[in-house]
């Protein structure tokens, strides 16, 4: 059998009502506390309220956009002085990745561009991160249980990675009722990054046995779901697309991920597009190129899930997802801010980017551009 090794959470909690725990276990990690919260601070006060009452010293920290270096940096010195013993997020995945990243960094001796991936030295952390609590509101970007922290890079016109082992969530609770009633764009963008967050592993040349148990199921119903939400708000769909979404994290942190994050990585960084919007503008044509380049039984099997939920054939699944993206509202590449002058330096850069990797099959700089052009 295949040899692998698993990194995931501590501990995670699933399921309705289990964010009314999160005071009492975050502070069994300590009385000092840095809360990382979304754009809406009103949205985390049952939180701070709860950790007040657990006795907590809480310093708040608000994280309005997917983070970069200046607010990491600037965020790093407004906390470094309130020495916190614990650092939770609460919200969307950019908000989990600023927590995770300063709970690795608020110890650490350096600067981050000491540890930033690419365009950083990469070196590794020498102290241990803060212990890091995650509580996911919104299903998409599984960063409750990864082990890494995207950071965007201005001068660069990157993001790029902040990684280790040890940046994993000590604690993840993954309440669905956290995200009932999020935004339709926003579920409907970040219910496709989920849904590419389990595609991507499961086609991954470095998938094993542990991460095909998990992803091959969650594909369909984490279409489902998805579809479902679309016509309108439906709690058990709700509960179905956080599952997804946890799955996906522990997925690409044990398999790896693919082209369509190995392009949004560099578009992300270029444009200031959201995340979740830019992987679900790639995602078919990305499984289409894949297709053409290497057939597997495996893509087959995505491609036949798709035709069966959203009809079509299954040569033209890949097709048949983007159309149905589009028709519910998700603009395709140019409209994200990528100009069609930019598509092959854009195709280079992403040719040598570290989600590349897990691709089943190596796609050249032309067929990239090939891809950017198919998700205008």
């Amino acid at each position: 059998m295949t040899r692998f090794a698993i990194a995931m959470p501590a501990r995670i909690l699933f399921g309705r009502g289990e964010a009314a725990k999160a005071p009492a276990l975050i502070a069994g990690f300590g009385a000092r506390v840095l809360l990382v919260h979304g754009a809406n601070a009103a949205r985390a006060e049952w939180l701070l309220q709860g950790l007040r009452g657990q006795g907590c010293e809480t310093r708040t920290l608000a994280c309005a956009g997917e983070p970069d270096l200046p607010q990491l940096e600037t965020a790093l010195q407004q906390t470094r002085g309130f020495a916190p013993q614990v650092v939770v997020g609460l919200g969307g995945g950019a908000v989990l990745d600023m927590a995770k990243a300063l709970a690795a960094l608020i110890p650490a001796p350096g600067g981050p561009m000491d540890h930033l991936e690419v365009v950083g030295r990469g070196l590794p952390l020498t102290v241990p991160p803060l212990p890091f609590v995650a509580l996911p509101s919104t299903a998409g970007t599984g960063a409750e249980a990864t082990k890494n922290a995207v950071i965007g890079v201005p001068d660069h016109g990157r993001k790029v990675s902040l990684r280790d082992d040890r940046m994993l969530a000590r604690l993840a609770i993954v309440d669905p009722a956290l995200t009932d009633h999020c935004p339709r764009a926003t579920t409907l963008a970040s219910g496709l990054d989920a849904v590419t967050q389990v595609i991507e592993p499961y086609l991954s040349c470095k998938a094993n046995p542990f991460t095909d148990a998990l992803t091959e199921p969650a594909i369909a119903k984490g279409l489902q779901a998805l579809a479902r939400l679309m016509q309108g708000e439906d709690p058990a769909a709700r509960d179905a697309l956080a599952h997804v979404s946890l799955t996906g994290g522990i997925a690409l942190a044990n398999a790896g991920l693919g082209a369509v994050h190995g392009l949004a990585g560099v578009i992300g960084g270029l444009t200031g597009a959201a995340h979740g919007a830019i992987c679900g503008t790639l995602l078919g044509p990305v499984l289409a190129m894949n297709r053409a380049r290497a057939p597997s039984d495996r893509i087959d099997r995505v491609c036949a899930t798709i035709a069966q939920l959203f009809g079509g054939e299954q040569a033209e699944a890949p097709q048949t997802l983007t159309l149905w993206a589009r028709q519910q509202g998700l603009p395709g590449i140019t409209a994200l801010g990528l100009a069609p002058t930019d598509f092959r330096a854009v195709a280079e850069a992403s040719a040598v980017s570290s989600s590349m990797k897990g691709n089943p099959v190596p796609l050249s700089p032309d067929d990239l551009v090939a891809v950017l052009q198919a998700a205008v």
